[in-house]
């Protein structure tokens, strides 16, 4: 890192020179003559680093943020990569959504794929993250890119990078790319032609939208009604032309999150998950009326996919489901479709899903978060975790997707509903069947990273050894590795029973996220349920166990929740 005033303005006028995009050069230009030197420092003080998410980062001039620059040293760099696996003649394939810089990032990597020999393909315009995923085997790719930052703020953009099994990158893959952008040498000597990628039509999305009809039973009931929002991202034309295509009564759309728009301007947090992002979506569902069955949403490159259910008696009218929950009525309507192959899911979401396979004998694995993990499950059949991920159709698209899965769990609504049942119904005879397995988060936003690094190392140091009570009977420091998992920065407490306080087992797993600038800990309980009448103690014991483990937690983490 640059601490030196002079050497700091030397760099950035050097990055300056070399910048191909007129705004982040007059963005830099002014810092340079305003002699800015705290942020031009943040600015320089590394580059992104290149990991298994890819590159994610804000947008601005500078190695440490998202630009024109900074793409154009990636895709070289996986062009060299490709190149040294012996991919050199191969397709690769480019998928963007709508926000800020995504279609000119897009067309950079483009051009730099063209440039070293490979060939390139974009994708029509802006689509969901699982079109492209799916376009890499279904094109018979050896790579992809898609250009979105996801859910995150919308500051931020990201570059996602696929290999042609349609996963996306793990190690060792990440490490070579990172060693090959890192032996990039100036811009000028990276050819970017004008032309030479082809700019594929709207076959591709036809073939998604034909192999989506897969997911669901012939004949099945559709009588389902929906409202839906794509959160100002680009879910909205795939996802009610894949309803349109399956018979669905046509969503009713969330005008003011309707059209793509880069600012998220309804919401803080362009998330589901986030508090009142999903307000203008009950706000609709109850302007529709009693007509609607559930509320859907897509993240802005609806690759998640969130549910939520009527709720009377509270002040929306509706609740959000939880990912785990989603992920477990999703795993039950596959059961009862004769689904085979193995179920998986993350160390972090719920332990349902094990009982669930248990149950009717198929297999089961865990694995590291991420669907990179999940999508290399030998025989996966089935996969979610619990930030809204479901992959429902692992032979069409090895990632999470948030349409296919709106489409199944719409159908299971439907099939419920003709039997005068909902999604609540079947919930609570999962937690019947298998206990009541609640789970909560505890999901700290940091703007100092240190006190991401501080917290792991306390709970290191100082490893508690009881939480809400419970005893902690087990703890993994997941750094070690372990049979079935490979290191990662992370830790996993299994919590002892307490027949008194009526609670089978619980777990908690601490980890900094991958993506934001965050601590998260994931929370479970377990509760037995020895009759319908128990529920409701049930889901109270639950709720008083998981608020304080949570408390716990974050005095043991030394982190304000």
């Amino acid at each position: 890192m640059a601490t030196d005033p002079t050497e700091l303005i030397n760099r950035a006028k050097a990055w300056l020179a070399e910048d191909p995009d007129p705004e982040t050069r007059g963005e830099l230009a002014k810092l340079i003559e305003a002699e800015d030197t705290d942020e031009l420092a943040a600015r320089f003080a590394g580059t992104l680093q290149f990991g298994t998410a890819g590159l994610r980062g804000e947008l601005g001039a500078g190695p440490m943020r998202m630009n024109r620059s900074v793409v154009i040293r990636a895709a070289a760099g996986l062009a060299a990569y490709l190149k040294a696996q012996g991919e050199g003649s191969g397709l690769v394939v480019i998928g963007y959504d709508a926000r800020h810089k995504s279609a000119d990032f897009a067309r950079d990597t483009a051009a730099v794929m063209v440039g070293a020999g490979l060939r390139a393909a974009l994708l029509p315009r802006p689509l969901p993250t699982p079109v492209l995923a799916f376009a890499i085997r279904h094109l018979g790719a050896v790579a992809g890119v898609e250009v979105t930052a996801s859910h995150n703020p919308p500051r931020d953009n990201g570059y996602k990078v696929y290999l042609g099994d349609g996963s996306q990158i793990v190690p060792p893959a990440d490490a070579g790319i990172a060693a090959e952008i890192a032996a990039v040498g100036p811009l000028d000597g990276v050819p970017r032609p004008e032309a030479g990628w082809e700019t594929l039509d709207e076959a591709v999305l036809t073939a998604y939208l034909e192999r989506t009809d897969a997911v669901l039973t012939p004949g099945s009931p559709r009588d389902t009604r929906v409202v839906y929002t794509p959160m100002h991202g680009v879910g909205r034309d795939t996802l009610v032309a894949a309803f349109a295509r399956a018979g669905f009564p046509a969503p009713v759309v969330v005008a003011e999150q309707a059209e793509p728009d880069p600012d998220f301007p309804t919401v803080a947090f362009p998330n589901p998950e986030e508090p009142g992002a999903m307000d203008l979506a009950f706000a609709a569902a109850r302007a529709a009326g009693a007509d609607i069955d559930i509320v859907i949403a897509n993240d802005p490159d609806a690759d998640r996919c969130a549910v939520a259910v009527p709720a009377p008696g509270t002040p929306e009218g509706w609740r959000m489901l939880r990912g785990d929950e989603v992920g477990a009525l999703l795993a039950a309507h596959l059961v009862r479709k004769r689904a085979s192959g193995t179920f998986a899911t993350t160390i972090v979401s719920s332990q349902l899903l094990s009982r669930i396979a248990a149950a009717s004998a198929l297999p089961y694995e865990e694995t590291l978060t991420g669907f990179k993990w999940l999508a290399r499950v030998d025989g996966l059949r089935y996969a979610f975790e619990e930030a809204l991920g479901y992959c429902v159709d692992p032979e069409g698209v090895r990632d999470k997707d948030g349409i296919t899965a709106a489409l199944l769990i719409t159908e299971l609504a439907a099939e419920l509903k003709q039997d005068g049942r909902t999604l609540t119904d079947l919930l609570d005879d999962l937690a019947r069947e298998f206990g009541l397995h609640a789970t909560d988060q505890l999901s700290v936003r940091v703007e100092d990273l240190s006190l991401i690094a501080d917290a792991m190392r306390r709970l290191r140091e100082q490893p508690p050894t009881v939480l809400a009570g419970l005893a902690v009977s087990r703890a993994d420091d997941l750094t070690q590795g372990t049979e079935t998992l490979p290191p990662t920065d992370g830790l996993r407490y299994y919590l002892a029973g307490s027949p008194e306080a009526g609670i089978e087992s619980a777990r908690v797993v601490v980890r900094p996220s991958g993506t934001e600038p965050k601590l998260k800990c994931y929370l479970e309980v377990v509760v037995p349920v020895a009759s319908p009448e128990a529920l409701p103690e049930a889901r109270t014991t639950a709720t008083a166990a998981l608020a304080a483990i949570k408390r716990d937690v974050s005095a043991a983490a030394g982190i304000d929740a």
